[in-house]
């Protein structure tokens, strides 16, 4: 029961966080390595769990991605074979090795949600002076988002902050726009990860239904109080945690 309460706590708090500053994650996947789920699964299972706030999301910026459904279905396409590489790199991955990688993870996404903000604005600002990204090279950026979605599949915290950045540099605009296809990412990334990860048998599904519970009422308590939280505040309050994390599990791996 413990156990239970523990995840679906995390789970509640991440959902929050999500809905609002984003950095859930930081949350819940070390909860999942509290309770003794091993790292690989505990890796699948959070994917698991964060899957249903970002279809949620999704349906809500339907109207937002009807504007751009001509691309629609080739950012689908890419983000679920960059999905499935990324899931398959991660059930190849020996289970000491990702051990050894999760702080390094952390740490990069750590880095990315602090800095994140600041590179959206560089990018955003970048594209306003040259609107035609084009100019950049279709494939290079089909093989960017290629690349951001592996890292999905792989690993799935800090996914959105990327996605945000990879936008901004395709050339959107619009913050509504941007935030229901960085969803849509998301939702395609996880959903076939998802997929590969039940066919290995990597998912908790007693803990992984906890924390997917949890999430699904903090997004539901975050949409109806987000006015009265600041977004700024928490975002002090996910780097410290993520700072903290990452610096535990450095010295969890390398301090012993």
């Amino acid at each position: 029961m413990f156990e239970w309460m523990l995840l679906f706590s995390a789970g509640l708090l991440g959902g929050v966080l999500n809905s609002v500053a984003g950095g859930g994650s930081f949350i819940t996947f070390p909860a999942l390595l509290a309770v003794g789920v091993t790292p690989l699964s505990a890796n699948a299972t959070n994917t698991f769990a964060s899957c249903a706030g970002y279809l949620s999301g999704t349906y809500a910026f339907k109207e937002e991605l009807a504007a751009h459904k001509k691309t629609l279905p080739l950012i689908i396409l890419v983000s679920l074979l960059g999905g499935i590489l990324g899931a398959w790199l991660l059930i190849h991955t020996p289970e000491s090795k990702f051990r050894e990688a999760i702080p390094w993870l952390l740490l990069f996404a750590t880095l990315l949600f602090i800095a994140g903000e600041k590179i959206n604005t560089s990018l955003t600002r970048l594209t306003a002076r040259r609107r035609h990204a084009k100019r950049l090279g279709v494939v290079l950026l089909l093989l960017l988002l290629l690349s951001i979605c592996i890292y999905g599949g792989f690993f799935n915290a800090g996914l959105g902050i990327i996605t945000l950045s990879y936008l901004a540099l395709a050339g959107y605009t619009n913050i509504n726009a941007m935030n229901g296809l960085k969803l849509l990412i998301s939702t395609a990334v996880s959903l076939i990860a998802i997929a590969i990860f039940i066919h290995d048998g990597m998912i908790a599904w007693t803990q992984g239904l906890a924390v997917m519970m949890g999430t699904l009422l903090g997004g539901y308590i975050a949409a109806h109080v987000s006015k009265n939280l600041s977004p700024q505040h928490l975002r002090i309050f996910v780097i410290l945690i993520s700072c903290g994390m990452t610096l535990y599990f450095f010295a969890d791996t390398y301090w012993q």
